[in-house]
C-alpha cells in the first residue's frame, strides 16, 4: 500500500471510528431534570466531549488503518 492508499484508508476509518464512537456517553438536556437552554433542542447534548472522541477515533483509526495495511501488503507481494 503506497502513501496515498494509506492516507485514504485512514480518513475513512477516521470518519467511521467518529462515527461508532459519537453517540456513547452523550446525555440530552431533558435528562435527570436539567434545565433546557433556551433556543435549543430539549434532546440536543449537555456535554458532547468532543475532544475525547476525537482522540478515541483517531486510537481506533490508526489501528483499523495498520490492520488494513498488514492485511494488503502480504496480498499484494503474493501477485
Amino acid at each position: 500500500m503506497d502513501a496515498v492508499g494509506f492516507i485514504l484508508v485512514f480518513i475513512i476509518t477516521w470518519w467511521l471510528s467518529f462515527f461508532c464512537v459519537l453517540p456513547i456517553g452523550v446525555q440530552g438536556q431533558f435528562e435527570d431534570g436539567g434545565d433546557v437552554v433556551d433556543g435549543t433542542e430539549a434532546g440536543a447534548p449537555k456535554q458532547p466531549m468532543l475532544k475525547k472522541k476525537v482522540l478515541w477515533a483517531s486510537i481506533g483509526a490508526v489501528g483499523l488503518t495498520l490492520i488494513a495495511h498488514f492485511l494488503v501488503v502480504p496480498w499484494l507481494a503474493g501477485q
